[in-house]
Parts: C-alpha cells; sequence; structure tokens
C-alpha cells in the first residue's frame, strides 16, 4: 500500500499536485492507494482513482503531526507556511509555523520507530540566500538570508539534512524560485507583485507595480514546480550525498522582460493596466533575493526547467483561463 501525506494541501502548489497525483495515479512507478491532504483550512474534495483524506488543522499545534505521520505514509511532501510577507509582518507565527511546526513533523517521524523512513520532500526557498550575489548564484554559494522567512527555511534546511544522516527521514528540500503566474487573488507573500502584474492585464483588470520595472527576479511556473516536486519524489537520493538542497532551475528575467512577453502575448491593452505605485517596504525585501542561479546539479538530476516567460503565461492561459 502506498500512501501520500501532502501538508499545506490546500494551497495553491498543494492543490494542483494532488490533481497531477490523481490524473496519474501512480507516484515514482508506485500505485497510490491513498492521499491526505492537511492544511490550516479543509481542503476541497478532490476526486481520484484511490482514497483520499482532509484534515483541517494548525500544523504547528502539537500533536497533529503526529496524528499524520501515525498510518506511516511513505512520501511526505512538506508544503505548509506562511509566505515571505506573512513571516515578515508577524515574526511569532512566521517562527511558530515555518520552523516549529516544520521540527514537529520531523520529530513525530522520528518517533514512529520501527524502520520508518519516508522520502520527505521539502520545499524550501531562493529565500535562504541573501545580497551581495555574484552574477549567478552557483550550487556552493553560501546561505545568509536577509528576511525571516528566509532564516526560517535555512533553518529547516540544516534539520532536514541532520535527520536524513542520522537516518530518520529520505529527505530532499527543493529550493523554489518565485512561482509565477499564480492563480487566484494575490496572497501576502512579497512576490506577489510578480504574479499581479500577467495575472490582473490577462483577466482585464488593473495591476500595482511597486518595484521599478529593472528588477530582475527567478521565475518558474506552477506546472514546472509540481514537475519538480513529482520529481524530487522518486529521484535517486544516494546521488546528493549529505547536501540534501537543492537550487531548482527557473528562469531570470527583469520586470521589463515580464512586461514585454506579456506584450507579446496578450498585446499593448494588457501592458496598459499596469500601473506604478511604488512600495519601499517590498521593494527592500525583493532587494534581497537571488536573482540568478546557475542550477547545475538539479539540471544533472533531471529537473526541467520552462522553456521561456512567454511560455510560462501561455501555461497560465491553458491551465486557468481554459485558453
Amino acid at each position: 500500500m502506498t500512501e501520500i501525506l501532502i501538508t499545506g494541501g490546500a494551497g495553491m502548489i498543494g492543490r494542483k499536485l494532488a490533481e497531477r497525483l490523481a490524473l496519474d495515479g501512480t507516484l515514482a512507478g508506485r500505485t497510490i492507494d491513498r492521499l491526505v491532504l492537511q492544511d490550516i483550512v479543509q481542503p476541497a474534495p478532490l476526486a481520484a482513482p484511490f482514497e483520499v483524506g482532509t484534515v483541517a488543522g494548525d500544523f504547528a499545534k502539537p500533536g497533529l503531526a503526529d496524528a499524520l505521520v501515525a498510518s506511516r505514509p511513505d512520501v511526505i511532501f512538506h508544503l505548509a507556511a506562511i509566505p515571505s510577507g506573512g513571516a515578515e509582518a508577524d515574526f511569532d507565527a512566521g517562527y511558530r509555523t515555518n520552523l516549529d511546526g516544520t521540527r514537529l513533523l520531523l520529530e513525530a517521524i522520528r518517533q514512529v520507530g520501527g524502520g520508518y523512513k519516508p522520502r520527505l520532500v521539502f520545499t524550501s526557498t531562493i529565500a535562504v540566500f541573501g545580497a551581495p550575489f555574484p552574477d549567478a548564484i552557483e550550487d556552493e554559494f553560501h546561505t545568509t538570508p536577509l528576511t525571516s522567512y528566509g532564516t526560517q527555511k535555512a533553518i529547516c534546511e540544516l534539520l532536514l539534512s541532520d535527520y536524513s544522516r542520522r537516518g530518520f527521514v529520505d529527505g530532499i528540500g527543493i529550493r523554489l524560485p518565485t512561482i509565477c503566474v499564480r492563480p487566484g487573488k494575490p496572497n501576502k507573500a512579497a512576490s506577489g507583485f510578480f504574479s499581479g502584474i500577467i495575472r490582473e492585464p490577462l483577466n482585464g483588470m488593473e495591476a500595482i507595480l511597486p518595484v521599478p520595472t529593472t528588477v530582475r527576479h527567478w521565475h518558474a511556473s506552477p506546472r514546472a514546480a509540481v514537475g519538480f516536486l513529482l520529481h524530487a519524489a522518486g529521484l535517486d537520493l544516494a546521488k546528493l550525498g549529505a547536501r540534501r538542497n537543492l537550487n531548482m532551475p527557473g528562469l531570470s528575467v527583469t520586470v521589463a522582460e515580464q512586461i514585454e512577453a506579456l506584450r507579446s502575448v496578450a498585446g499593448e491593452a494588457a501592458v496598459a493596466l499596469i500601473r506604478e505605485e511604488p512600495d519601499q517596504t517590498i521593494r527592500d525585501i525583493v532587494a534581497g533575493w537571488a536573482r540568478n542561479f546557475d542550477p547545475k546539479r538539479a539540471l544533472a538530476l533531471g529537473f526541467q526547467p520552462d522553456a521561456s516567460f512567454e511560455e510560462i503565461i501561455r501555461i497560465y492561459q491553458r491551465d486557468e483561463m481554459g485558453k
């Protein structure tokens, strides 16, 4: 019997991952028998060729992680987190969920005992890196985060590596680029405008741009992110050695290049809906983020990036707008 657990299963990536698993019916060549979706809110029902359970509850509340792993899920996708903007605005909540919640999950797994050693795929972030940056960050670049969110994720990366070294979990951390174009409404992530300046104009709505068009950033589509997660779940982790955390491939583009891609795909009328409204807080946060990578390890291990930013926009149109 193959069981999968997704924490943060009501979130955008968690939901898309669950839908992909339901479509495939398998993971890493194994037939899925049961999927459990956990989140702070009740995950929506999911039609699937296997049993689907949902759990609503505070991930960082003692006892919840123990209940989630009691059935010994074979693969755990740990996506639950407070996003960057929320973690920066609420110091206590960020550390409680992002750090304490992750530690509780790792400890719950360890306490099961009996040789239980699940594959744990942890979603980290490029925010674990801090300026000053080289032209392209290579795999050996040091982690010196400049935000609370990045610090929380960097600590969790160390925990993942240590619990894996000790044989309690078979862990891999994937540092996701900023996901763009995100569907739905804006969230509290400081990076939300990267999606907003594409999503809102495509839907005939005004978009606010809080940073200069010269800002450069590292992006991947939701479809690529799901691909990263699935690939990580089936990867031979002996190839990682002690370095369990990987920079995921992506696209390095400026805001101006994003806008040009939007113009190419949707025309001048869409671009005209973008309004510049400087926000120094967001600008300061973004200034400390990584802008470009040379992810040789991930590429050599078979992780696949998007082809172009225009393709990222078209993925949004196909997957969210039915075009």
